[in-house]
């Protein structure tokens, strides 16, 4: 646990990618000391959607090409979760991993599900962003020059339909602050998609769908723009 902010260092890591602004910014930060090797990205069962993020495997693919990194994946319900991200451990070991890089910010020190499947393979663990301050981190993302689009909210937690499709700037996180939600997203609020920034080769050309409803969420699925 005490060196989980710097468990990348030095090391060979592959990292677990949700293709946002959190994954994007801490595969960032350990690669400026560490070496990737590669990133670990979870579908659903039916392979057509990342599981964290809802994204095609398409734009996943064009991320991890303009990054210039090999993807580890795997289909998976929730039930059998465990066991498959458990093999990609396995497999990206098998090349020479040695850390798993996340891009959490708020896991406990304590009943870590990461720490845990990491220890159960003999790999290490590295959070680069934990226990950081929220808007230092998206404030961080930003002067980077990372982009990112707002792809999911949650109408419950005080997001709303038109921040679909918005672009998290300064005045934007200065926004969510006075609405009184977290700049990270990190209750569940909303979950980008990073499109360029420091790490691509190139953007992502993406192309906006029509807004999808669900529940108490809504969604803006996005196509690789050919």
């Amino acid at each position: 646990m005490a060196d989980w902010k710097t468990g990348a260092q030095g090391r060979k890591f592959v990292a677990s990618y949700s293709g946002g602004k959190d994954s994007t910014l801490a595969l960032y930060t350990a690669m400026q000391t560490g070496e990737a090797l590669g990133l670990i990205v979870m579908l659903e069962e039916e392979g057509k959607r990342s599981r964290s993020h809802g994204l095609p495997p398409e734009i996943i693919r064009a991320q991890a090409d303009s990054i210039g990194l090999p993807v580890y994946t795997a289909a998976a319900s929730w039930d059998d979760y465990e066991a498959a991200f458990t093999g990609l451990l396995i497999e990206a070991r098998s090349q020479g991993a040695e850390v798993l890089v996340t891009g959490d910010l708020d896991m406990p020190a304590h009943g870590c599900w990461h720490d845990k499947v990491t220890a159960g393979v003999g790999l290490q663990l590295g959070m680069p962003l934990w226990e950081m301050d929220h808007r230092k981190v998206i404030e961080q993302f930003i002067d980077l020059g990372f982009i990112t689009v707002v792809v999911t909210v949650n109408l419950s937690l005080g997001m709303r339909e038109d921040d679909l499709g918005r672009t998290i700037t300064h005045d934007y996180v200065r926004e969510l602050i006075e609405r009184g939600i977290d700049p990270c997203g990190e209750g569940g609020e909303f979950h980008t998609t990073v499109v360029d920034g420091p790490l691509f080769k190139h953007p992502i050309s993406v192309r906006k769908c029509a807004i999808v409803r669900h529940g108490e969420y809504a969604f803006l699925p996005l196509e690789l723009a050919v």
